[in-house]
């Protein structure tokens, strides 16, 4: 995520690096699912673990919920800062200060990677939790069927056509339609707070986090299975299959319903499902059937603490970019451009995005690295 989300252009980056314009899918979109089924197989080990120690049902819920909801203010936090607006302000010649804080505050997005995983990890805990496979598996389906159909088949307001007509204009489509209803309170003065990259649709929306819910609950069956006493072989080959079937299915569904990350379509999450259980079945297979675990060790260091290298990096990302900036050759530049600037002087502009992204990564190595090795881990 910290390379998909830091490159040194986003307009050089290799194609595979960066997120597709609307269908399809590149090795970027596979990251944010990824997590989502991650956070679904630690959320069973989490609340099993919790329950063992003696929580109550009652204690467990509230978890839950403090924990998505603290997910959540973090995200929109990170969208916040630096919580000031920089240059001119549309109406004021003479802006103050509170006219910047003002000014950031009518642009301030409320939704977010973040927000999703708050709103998805505490809705799939909730629904899973004490409630059997078969259960778990049913809401799941419903939630994809449900979610397909209420896309393509309820009319959106104002286009005068069903929503399967709609699914190749990004801000026409019944998600967009309700990301402005909620979102977007320019009407009454108070400014656009839809993603600013497009103000009519937000890639982590009301509507497309239903279906997000379901990628956290696929993660919820996975984490059982892997918790299971099968012999550990036996679950390798369930996780293997599992990741055949789903992502067939989903390539199968998308001949009906693209797989599209910024609607998070159902056929979407059924790819990604599966190419995320392939890839955890080849590192299960590598790190505890072979014992080869040397090259995991940069990955445990970021894995310790998941939230703290994504909010670290997000909050010196925006330092970089639009803060810390130089005066070279008589016009301001920001650090990141400076330090891209230098990479693509001598290196192909591709070469040098990735050479940014991966100086970007080893810098929060370091300081990861360094709360690791002091046993710190900062934990929500």
């Amino acid at each position: 995520m910290l390379i998909v989300n830091n490159p040194g252009s986003s307009e050089t980056a290799f194609a595979q690096l960066r997120h597709s314009r609307w269908n399809g899918c590149t090795l970027a979109d596979l990251v944010f699912p990824f997590f989502l089924f991650v956070v679904g197989i630690t959320t069973h080990l989490s609340l099993r673990g919790r329950a063992a120690r003696g929580d109550s049902n009652r204690e467990i819920r509230g978890r839950i919920l403090r924990r998505g909801a603290l997910l959540f203010a973090i995200g929109v936090l990170l969208n916040w800062f630096p919580f000031y607006q920089y240059g001119a302000i549309d109406g004021h010649p003479h802006p103050t200060a509170v006219d910047h804080l003002i000014a950031r505050l009518t642009e301030l997005r409320f939704l977010g990677v973040l927000q999703r995983i708050g709103i998805a990890y505490a809705a799939a805990a909730l629904l899973s939790w004490n409630a059997s496979g078969k259960r778990v598996a049913f809401l799941t389906q419903a939630i994809l069927l449900g979610y397909w159909l209420l896309l393509t088949l309820v009319p959106v307001p104002g286009e005068g056509t069903i929503g399967l007509d709609q699914l190749n204009n990004p801000g026409h489509t019944l998600a967009a339609w309700v990301d402005r209803g909620t979102l977007d309170w320019s009407r009454w003065g108070l400014g656009n707070h839809i993603w600013q990259e497009s103000r009519v649709y937000d890639p982590e929306g009301l509507l497309s986090t239903i279906p997000a819910i379901a990628t956290v609950l696929l993660g919820v069956l996975i984490g059982r299975l892997l918790a299971s006493s099968r012999a550990l072989e036996e679950r390798i080959r369930q996780l293997f299959a599992a990741g055949a079937v789903f992502t067939v299915a989903g390539l199968l569904w998308g001949l009906a319903l693209p797989i599209n990350k910024n609607l998070w379509t159902s056929s979407y999450v059924a790819f990604t499902t599966g190419v995320a259980c392939l890839t955890l079945g080849a590192i299960t297979w590598l790190t505890d059937v072979r014992q080869r675990r040397r090259w995991t060790e940069p990955f445990v260091v970021f894995g310790i603490n998941p939230i703290t290298a994504y909010v670290g990096a997000e909050l010196s990302a925006v330092l970089f970019d639009s803060t810390i900036k130089l005066r070279v050759a008589g016009r301001l530049q920001s650090l990141h451009q400076l330090a891209y600037d230098g990479l693509a002087s001598w290196l192909p502009p591709a070469v040098a995005s990735l050479g940014y992204s991966l100086a970007f990564v080893a810098l929060w190595y370091f300081i990861m690295r360094v709360l690791h090795r002091r046993g710190i881990v900062l934990k929500i």
